[in-house]
């Protein structure tokens, strides 16, 4: 068993510790992050913050931009209460800590943070923490505003037997419903994880218990253009992960069991959750098994299966290893990831075609000391000024992690939030330099609209609307939205 797997291993054994995970974790990437030779492609990558205990350490959960253009996040511990944070940065890298977890008797608010957070449609941000109250380490539901007061809206393992799951260690994502939808990697009627739907004032219903088809989703849920749940479990099937669909009612069918081909080529033990890349297809990857460290892979929402790259192939691990995080597609239309690293690497950045061609954009540890940072745990979000946003765990001034940002010359956009509605709907627009917009248009049609500040604009859909491009006529120039907005029945 290889470094990487075993990091997977530890992230589904039953009734863990969260401090202890948090310290398992950190030293097998730690085996994974040695000093890096120069990068073959010398990106624009800038050092954001270097993280100092007293505002967190080792953050593992993917950044979001809030409606006010800053960057949000967590860590997984630090703080001044060493049990983690809740944060936001300014993209200039000035940081605040908004929430330091374990400041209520026995860690009521929870601990250990390792998702990051969702920004809902009422403007507050809602996440998780994989530890609790005197010692269970369950798991919480959070909210917290963007001023930073933090409502604990549920604890779990709160249902005789734990029925109800415990240890969150995925994120939340909003649905159309307005509900809030998640996954736990233990608990449930067979212990093997739950799915949950959640709404914002804190009533939980478990959805599914997992069981030895589909076991432990330690990734995240996504929605569907279908209207149904996407997902991995790291477990289930052989015992090497699987991808399932769930209806929003809770009903589960496995599309895919990994480990299906010789020396499991299709890759093995994915953590990640899913995109839905524009063509339809979904993105995810796998951490890797039997001398491979992880894979890329397509998968079809009918369950056909496509490896699109294998790190460290034959050896060789010059493009790096075990990217434990999920992708996102950028404005470009290329899928953009992370690996935290093996062999004479710390890490990299990557960049690969939806057919397959992987280019390695990063590699960390190139500074001296590793003060650009090592171990990128968590994938990337771009940001409305088109760079990408991320972090590590590990490296920066302090050796105790950083957040980054990388240009590679993608030009600023906007973001629809929701990304569809019907005709009437009011939704947000993030974007950057939006002060004196001229115009907004959903696919040609013309819609009211308000300025809210430089980084938001609120429209309404407005009738003629149909599916397509957003588009915010500015000073500076015709910003097109990164994803079609679909207008909806």
């Amino acid at each position: 068993m290889h470094v990487g797997e075993s990091l997977q291993r530890s992230l589904i054994s039953k009734a863990p510790s969260a401090r202890g995970w948090t310290v398992l974790a950190v030293a097998a990437v730690m085996a994974l992050a040695t000093i890096a030779t120069e990068p073959a492609q010398a990106q624009a990558l800038i050092t954001l913050h270097s993280f100092a205990y007293s505002n967190g350490t080792a953050p593992r959960g993917v950044l979001i931009q809030g409606t006010d253009g800053n960057f949000y996040g967590t860590t997984s511990s630090g703080g001044s209460k060493g049990d983690g944070t809740v944060f936001k940065i300014a993209p200039g890298g000035k940081l605040t800590t908004l929430y330091s977890f374990c400041t209520e008797r026995f860690c009521a608010d929870g601990a250990f943070p390792t998702a990051g957070l969702i920004q809902a449609t009422n403007g507050d941000f809602y996440g998780t923490t994989t530890g609790t109250t005197q010692g269970k380490n369950d798991g919480t539901v959070f909210k917290i505003t963007p001023g930073g007061t933090l409502t604990t809206l549920y604890r779990f393992c709160s249902e005789s037997g734990c029925v109800d799951g415990t240890n969150p260690y995925a994120g939340l994502i909003q649905a159309t419903d307005g509900n809030l939808y998640g996954t736990t990697v233990n608990g449930g009627a067979n212990d093997d994880g739950t799915a949950f739907k959640i709404t914002p004032g804190g009533t939980l219903t478990t959805l599914n218990s997992f069981d030895s088809l589909d076991a432990n989703p330690v990734g995240g849920l996504i929605q569907a253009n279908d209207g149904n749940f996407y997902g991995t479990t790291e477990g289930g099937g052989d015992g090497k992960g699987t991808v399932f669909t769930m209806t929003p009612d809770g009903t589960v069918t496995t599309l895919y069991t990994f480990c299906q081909k010789e020396g499991c080529s299709d890759g093995a033990y994915p953590v990640a959750g899913l995109i839905q890349a524009t063509n339809g297809n979904f993105y995810g990857t796998t951490g890797g098994v039997d001398g491979d460290y992880g894979t890329v892979f397509r998968i079809r929402p009918s369950g056909a299966l496509t490896t699109l790259y294998r790190f460290c192939a034959k050896g060789d691990c010059a493009s790096g290893a075990s990217p434990f995080g999920g992708l996102v597609q950028g404005t470009d239309g290329n899928l953009y990831g992370t690996t935290s690293g093996e062999g004479v690497n710390a890490g990299t950045v990557f960049s690969i075609t939806p057919s397959g061609g992987l280019t390695t954009l990063y590699d960390f540890c190139s500074q001296s000391s590793c003060a650009d940072g090592s171990a990128p745990f968590a994938g990337l979000i771009q940001g409305t000024d088109g760079s990408f946003y991320g972090t590590t765990i590990q490296g920066g001034a302090k050796n105790l992690g950083t957040v980054f940002s990388l240009s590679v010359g993608l030009g600023p956009f906007v973001e629809t939030q929701p990304s569809s509605g019907k005709i009437g709907a009011e939704l947000k627009i993030l974007g950057s330099d939006l002060t004196g917009a001229r115009s907004v248009t959903f696919n040609g049609a013309a819609a009211a609209f308000t300025v809210v500040s430089a980084s938001l604009i609120t429209a309404t859909v407005p009738a003629g609307a149909t599916t397509g491009t957003v588009q915010v006529v500015t000073p500076g120039g015709t910003l097109d939205s990164n994803a079609r907005f679909r207008v909806t029945p």
